[in-house]
């Protein structure tokens, strides 16, 4: 049993090996041919007899046909050798590959699915705003290669960043602190009448026409004084009688323009309207109404101390003026008394001032009033 099983392991194998080392693009030979037994020693000389025997009597293979595989039916059963399997196989994914890459576009089909498209975007939606058309893009700029382009780095050793506006990152001095919240102050509190009159102030025009009466008469300063003291001292040295004229000019001083006012001697009084305290001269208005005596209010208690050689003045008094001066000085007093201050003394006496909100403030009190009106229309409806 053992060598049985063992001669019939060996035929097996070499039935294998027989099948593996046949060539398949050649032709089988007889159909009938018996299987191989054991080996047997042949000699050389006789082997090379038979090979040329075989190869006179063999005819030689003819080239195998390629084989066209798009016009196979499905159904159809082709032989043929794996060289040519392989070959046609090579050839149908190339030839694939060509018709993918070969896209046969409609182009008017496509220019028509484009427009639609566009369309159906550019439509307005219900309940919603029409699309902005899209802005022309900005032609690129040309640039000169020659010029390479460096932008700055502000990093630490870098570029100076460029200035900025730090108004409100400036830790102001108390002064100025105090200034502007005094301002706010004044608008958001309600001022009363007495101290509301001083915002109303003269006009630019007539005030320009008021200063330039009032710096013809400006009174004489230090160098001036000197110089004539030192002409009276020479005069009465000499002998000479002088002549003593009392000049024209602006007075000032409060106490000294309150007791010209009190003599009715003042034509004209001028008071500044930023004096503090104001308590100093809220009481000039009702004088000078109470006496007759035109007065006005102007912007700026430096404005008046620069026609009088001082830093600041309070208020200012005209006596009298030239007798070329008097038809404009006339015009200024009577824009000054009609359309100003005296005649509307009692108009002003009735009217608060500030209570002026900021911006947020207004903007709440203005949606409760909505509001408020809005409910009322609905209870009237």
């Amino acid at each position: 049993m053992s060598t049985r099983s063992g001669r019939g392991a060996i035929k097996s194998y070499r039935r294998r090996k027989t099948g593996l080392e046949i060539d398949l693009n050649q032709e089988p030979g007889g159909e009938n041919r018996e299987l191989e037994g054991p080996s047997t020693q042949v000699e050389p000389q006789q082997v090379q007899a038979s090979q040329q025997q075989q190869a006179v009597q063999m005819p030689q293979p003819a080239q195998p046909a390629t084989i066209d595989v798009e016009a196979i039916v499905d159904d159809d059963v082709v032989e043929s050798s794996p060289r040519a399997f392989a070959e046609a196989k090579n050839n149908a994914r190339n030839n694939a590959r060509r018709n993918r890459e070969r896209t046969i576009v409609d182009v008017d089909l496509e220019a028509e699915s484009v427009r639609e498209a566009c369309n159906a975007d550019m439509a307005p939606k219900r309940g919603g705003k029409a699309p902005v058309p899209a802005s022309k893009k900005k032609p690129e700029k040309v640039t000169n290669p020659l010029f390479e382009k460096r932008p700055k780095q502000f990093g630490i050793g870098g570029a100076l960043p460029p200035k900025r506006d730090l108004t409100r990152f400036v830790k102001w001095p108390k002064t100025v602190q105090i200034q502007r919240k005094k301002r706010i102050l004044k608008q958001r509190l309600k001022v009363p009448p007495a101290l509301n009159q001083f915002t109303k102030t003269l006009d630019k025009n007539l005030a320009t026409s008021l200063f330039k009466i009032l710096l013809k008469y400006r009174p004489e300063d230090k160098a001036e004084k000197k110089e004539r003291l030192l002409k009276r001292a020479q005069a009465e040295t000499e002998g000479k009688t002088v002549e003593a004229k009392k000049p024209i000019v602006v007075k000032y001083g409060l106490n000294h323009v309150t007791y010209l006012i009190e003599q009715n001697k003042a034509q004209l009084v001028v008071i500044a309207h930023d004096v503090d305290p104001i308590e100093l001269v809220v009481w000039l208005p009702a004088l000078c109404r109470k006496m007759e005596i035109p007065y006005c209010i102007v912007k700026g208690k430096a404005r008046l101390g620069s026609i009088v050689h001082k830093k600041t003045a309070s208020v200012l008094c005209l006596t009298s003026v030239k007798n070329e001066d008097k038809l404009e000085f006339s015009r200024v007093l009577e824009a000054i008394k009609v359309a100003n201050f005296n005649d509307k003394y009692d108009e002003y006496r009735k009217k608060w001032g500030g209570g002026i909100m900021g911006s947020k403030s207004q903007a709440k009190t203005k949606a409760k009033e909505r509001l408020l009106a809005k409910e009322a229309a609905q209870r009237m409806s």
